[in-house]
């Protein structure tokens, strides 16, 4: 466990080091977005509105970083050290990522089964839920068949991005919405299992770090899209009769979200 520890520690300060490789326009591009901001005065979910533009730097960045690592050399060479470091002294692997990555998807729709109410009712957790991981799984699916990547192990070339690394930001993005309002720790714990996802399909030598980081910024993106098309639900009065039910699914090779509904 302390050489995990160590490990861990060693393997987040270099991820940081990569990440800052396209991150150095940062700031401006922060007070860009300050700046025109100011000018506009649109409705909670406009592209305009200042919180709107900051939260998407994060996935932005990520995705960016993803992107870079299959061409730019000096990413791709710090990927491979990170991975290399991690598979040193290798003692055993922890398949703990097959089942963290839908913690957060449970406890976004449990909560409220535990008298914590969520900030939106169950039809509107479903639209979200649902368009969240559609938009997510198709996105996954479609680059992992048009920018085939080795995965570390060299078992197939579907490693980037890494779809365990999406579901669980979908769901902590999700968890995040729901009940960051009530209590920052909801959020910070869907975030912190779906960054423990992440670091274990690398850990288990399944994925590169720039696989986890696409994968990562495409789950967030995939969940703010969502609640920003939310509004349509209540235009188009959309109503999903009796009882109805979102269940994560996993079948040791994919996964993906169903929907049960009780006519």
């Amino acid at each position: 466990m302390n050489r995990l520890l160590k490990k861990s520690s060693v393997i987040i300060k270099q991820a940081f080091i990569a990440l800052g490789l396209c991150c150095v326009d940062l700031p401006v591009a922060v007070a860009q977005i300050d700046s025109l901001s100011e000018n506009y005065s649109q409705p909670k979910y406009g592209f305009h509105h200042k919180v709107f533009r900051i939260e998407y730097v994060a996935p932005t960045v990520f995705m960016t970083y993803g992107l870079m690592s299959i061409k730019n050399p000096v990413v791709r060479s710090q990927v491979m050290n990170i991975k290399l470091e991690l598979q040193r002294n290798h003692p055993k692997k922890f398949p703990v990522d097959d089942y963290s990555q839908y913690m957060a998807t449970a406890a976004f729709l449990g909560l409220e089964y535990a008298g914590i109410p969520a900030k939106h009712n169950l039809k509107q957790r479903l639209f979200t839920g649902s368009v969240s991981h559609i938009i997510m799984g198709s996105v996954v699916n479609l680059m992992k068949q048009t920018m085939p990547v080795m995965r570390p192990d060299g078992s197939a070339q579907n490693s980037f991005p890494s779809g365990h690394t999406a579901t669980a930001f979908v769901g902590a993005e999700l968890l995040w919405q729901e009940y960051h309002d009530r209590s920052l720790w909801y959020g910070v714990a869907g975030y912190a299992v779906a960054a423990g996802t992440g670091f274990f399909r690398m850990y288990n030598n399944k994925h590169w770090l720039s696989d986890v980081a696409m994968g990562a910024g495409i789950g967030i993106m995939s969940t703010k899209i969502a609640y920003w098309m939310l509004p349509m639900l209540d235009k188009q009065k959309r109503i999903i009769p009796g009882n109805y039910l979102l269940v994560p699914t996993y079948d040791g090779k994919h996964s993906g979200i169903s929907l049960l509904v009780n006519l």
